[in-house]
């Protein structure tokens, strides 16, 4: 297994005692540029040209817009992943200096040079079932786009980010966040990851409730026959049809009965109704290692759900 050493999401290093060292003076910059460190600092504007200028503190650094990406110069690369940095670290390189037009010393930086770095040495080599940390950048309807070193992205589809099903990714996630997920596939020169299976299976939560407690939960779905409520990201249990119980509500239910056979809880909803709470802080089972396997569903449970993460042959 890969270890993420140096190639953590942009802003992971940026307050470490080693980062700041590191740029704190020209000869510090220049012993980075011959040690060829990555460093990370914020990037204050982007020019018209889409030039990345960046606050060392000591000095400006510019990140040509060549430099500003992976897959710039060949157009893979859109300008919104240079424009989009304005005011958030930026991970990167110091390729060299020169004087601008006030006769003021720059550093010249570049971002694509980290970047493949992490890629070379990181990135292309993680294995399926792989635990990695990464931080969210974006969210969309259909996933979660994450940092997973450098600034290079990744997403997790909708459906993979937990076992109870969401309508949108801020359901479970706000930008910013610092998360960990399992990568699924690695090829064709992008990674594909899960983090459903590091919230625990069926009986890790199911272990937290007992009949007869009445405890919180969030209305996922209703149908014509039931109610169903997330009790926990990968735990639901359905409840009896309830007038007026919408999607997204929070609910106060009764637990009526666990059934580890059938990969059943049965509620009884007590009340629900609208509030703004803020999303729980997620509870991760696994937040390091490799795993070849998964499985969600109870040992006595005739119906089986896993993820194996095995590289195929």
């Amino acid at each position: 297994m890969v270890q993420i050493t140096d190639y953590k999401p942009e802003g992971w290093r940026i307050d470490s005692r080693e980062n700041k060292a590191a740029i704190k003076s020209y000869q510090t910059l220049s012993d980075s540029c011959i040690q060829g460190k990555i460093l990370e600092a914020r990037a204050e504007m982007c020019s018209s040209s889409h030039d990345l200028i960046v606050d060392l503190g000591c000095m400006k650094g510019i990140i040509p817009k060549n430099e500003g990406a992976v897959g710039i110069m060949q157009g893979t690369a859109r300008d919104i992943s240079i424009i989009s940095r304005v005011n958030k670290p930026v991970a990167f390189k110091v390729t060299g200096f020169s004087k601008n037009e006030n006769g003021e010393t720059e550093a010249i930086l570049s971002r694509r040079l980290a970047q493949e770095e992490c890629l070379e040495h990181y990135v292309s080599k993680l294995s399926p079932g792989d635990i990695i940390p990464a931080q969210v950048t974006r969210l969309e309807q259909f996933g979660c786009f994450v940092d997973i070193g450098c600034g290079i992205s990744s997403m997790i589809p909708i459906d993979m980010i937990s076992v109870s099903r969401i309508s949108h990714p801020s359901d479970r996630f706000s930008v910013g966040d610092r998360i960990f997920c399992i990568v699924k596939s690695n090829g064709d020169e992008r990674i594909a990851l899960s983090h459903k299976e590091l919230l625990g299976n069926w009986n890790e939560n199911a272990e937290k409730f007992s009949v007869g407690e009445t405890v919180s939960g969030i209305i996922r779905s209703v149908e014509s026959y039931g109610i169903f409520v997330e009790l926990t990201p990968n735990l639901a249990g359905l409840a009896e049809p309830h007038e007026g119980a919408r999607v997204g509500q929070y609910a106060s239910v009764y637990i009526k009965n666990i059934v580890p056979e059938r990969m059943k809880i049965k509620l009884i909803i007590v009340d629900c109704f609208d509030a703004d709470y803020k999303n729980t802080p997620l509870e991760y089972f696994l937040k390091e290692g490799h795993i070849s396997s998964w499985t969600y569903s109870p040992y006595n449970c005739k119906r089986k759900i896993e993820s194996i993460f095995e590289e195929e042959l």
